[in-house]
């Protein structure tokens, strides 16, 4: 997964200064990033908080834990299947 430079608490900020009414070319010039990434940030953010965003992100990292978990369980169970199938 791509890194990006600004943290989540930074890039909801800058969407709170949008928000505010600062023009979009104004704040990427401001903080260093492209303007178009200010639409991207507003729709994945939203009117998001920083508590909202980290809860988010401990969400999205619980579920790719899960996701994990499930396809580890799945192979076994394929492979219990190949062995018991083999042997009868």
């Amino acid at each position: 997964m791509k890194r990006t430079r600004f943290t989540t608490e930074q890039i909801i900020a800058i969407l709170q200064e949008h928000r505010a009414g600062a023009k979009a070319e104004d704040l990427a010039r401001k903080h260093g990033f492209a303007a178009g990434s200010l639409y991207v940030w507003r729709q994945r953010f939203g009117e998001m908080t920083v508590p909202d965003a980290k809860r988010l992100h401990a969400l999205e990292q619980e579920n790719a834990q899960l996701k994990r978990l499930v396809a580890d369980q799945a192979l076994n169970v394929q492979i219990l299947k190949d062995v018991l199938g083999k042997k009868s």
